[in-house]
């Protein structure tokens, strides 16, 4: 992994830790179905035009085109749907910890679906990747943490780890600015009925859901999904989601110095539990990869 792929990783987990904090703030000022499709439908146009100024196509093949809408509708309209309702009730760091259990997710359903191979350095991180949420998740409900919002973030990262199955073995052919505008546009479009159905427009206005609002929109939006599909493509898919393993300590980090969310001790015991365990995951799944190669 050279340094240019490292700065790539890191950078990715910056931007995919600070949209917690981003989408918290907007959906605690503005109704978040609507907020988010409209979001989408802005980010896919500016994705799409630059696809096309830049020369790629919109002619995917039909494997892209299953793949881009069903990672459209699973990482967008879902995954993103259910987190920003949930922002209303949910603190951010919180979500950020929920989330940061993909890879876990990913292993475990790779395992049972796919029949992949979990070494034991890897089912040691599984246990201690879950026991670390289960530690923070105790604290947090006697805390006062709404039940129904945790529900919505459970639901929401499990269809993010669909969409990261999914996307195992699809190649953008090069189109990957194109991809991510596309994606956007399924997003808009999946949320577009519910936002119209379930929403009154009534928005707290201010410069802070401003800021976050554009923030969102080219930061975690465009530029993160842009950067971790170039990255994918650098490195490969095993290598790239070993830096999964900050997303933890940033989202907590992030949402505790700019929305002063308390961050406890068993926070903080916790977290560093998870993103071990991702860690060891990872590193597992490298490992089974690299013996797998000729």
């Amino acid at each position: 992994m050279d340094v240019r792929a490292i700065g790539m990783g890191l950078a990715f987990a910056l931007m995919w830790s600070s949209a917690f904090t981003a989408g918290r703030v907007i959906s605690t000022a503005a109704p978040p179905l609507t907020a988010l499709s409209l979001r989408f439908f802005i980010a896919g146009a500016i994705g799409v035009a630059l696809a096309r100024a830049l020369g790629q196509s919109w002619r995917l093949t039909a494997p892209q085109w299953r793949a881009t809408i069903v990672f459209g509708i699973c990482q967008n309209a879902l995954y993103l749907g259910l987190y920003w309702v949930a922002f209303q009730t949910v603190e951010a760091s919180l979500a950020a910890i929920i989330a940061s259990t993909m890879p876990l997710l990913v292993a475990v359903f790779g395992w049972l679906f796919l029949g992949e191979r979990v070494p034991a350095l890897g089912v040691a991180g599984l246990l201690a990747g879950f026991a670390g949420v289960a530690m923070i998740m105790g604290a947090r409900f006697q805390g006062g943490a709404d039940p129904f919002g945790v529900v919505l973030c459970v639901i929401g990262v499990l269809a993010l780890a669909v969409a990261t199955l999914t996307m195992r073995g699809v190649s953008s052919g090069g189109n990957f600015l194109m991809v991510v505008g596309l994606q956007m546009f399924v997003g808009a479009v999946a949320l577009l009925p519910f936002a119209l159905l379930l929403e009154d427009v009534a928005i707290d206005w201010s410069w802070r859901l401003g800021i976050a609002y554009v923030y969102t929109i080219f930061v975690p939006g465009l530029a993160a999904t842009l950067v971790w599909f170039l990255l994918v493509h650098r490195i490969g898919a095993v290598k790239a989601a070993t830096f999964h393993f900050l997303n933890p300590f940033l989202g907590v980090a992030i949402a505790a110095l700019l929305l002063g969310e308390r961050l406890g001790p068993l926070d903080i015991l916790g977290v560093t539990v998870i993103a071990l365990g991702i860690l060891a995951v990872q590193l597992s799944k490298r490992r089974v990869a690299e013996a797998a190669r000729p």
